[in-house]
């Protein structure tokens, strides 16, 4: 499976439609799974990696309200999604209003999936996180041996 890397500037049209760069289209593969990401965004995942997500996620104990509410936000809200021969997709309404994503948005692999975000809110969020990128190496570094 060719790796989900890079980012890219694009925009939906009038019907919700969003053409995914060729580059991370060949890794999500004709069909893959669209869902509520963490951060007000949209996470894209291939086939194998969404069943990967999903086995981890069944594995939560029942009996665990925060467990079973941390399913329901990924599997709730998951869609299997088919790119046209347009190389688009169309991104259902209800996830487009969780994202706020109305036009611009900015697409970024993360290896194994990808992130859609409004591109206001990705330009806010990663504003207010400009860290000290030395420091967040050694912090991250040290704590996941990276």
């Amino acid at each position: 499976m060719a790796k989900l890397i890079g980012k890219s500037y694009n925009s939906l049209d009038s019907k919700g439609r969003l053409i995914i760069p060729t580059r991370l289209r060949e890794g999500l593969g004709g069909t893959f799974y669209l869902c509520q990401g963490m951060d007000l965004n949209l996470y894209a995942y291939p086939n194998a990696e969404w069943d990967k997500f999903t086995e981890k996620l069944s594995q939560l104990p029942q009996s665990d309200i925060k467990a079973r509410r941390f399913r329901d936000f990924f599997e709730g809200s998951a869609t299997e999604l088919e790119v046209d021969g347009q190389n688009r997709i169309v991104i259902p309404q209800q996830l487009r209003e969780f994202a706020g994503i109305d036009r611009d948005v900015v697409v970024v692999g993360h290896t194994t999936y990808v992130e859609i975000w409004n591109k206001q809110a990705y330009d806010e969020v990663h504003a207010t996180e400009a860290v000290d990128i030395a420091q967040l190496s050694m912090d991250i570094g040290a704590m996941y041996g990276i």
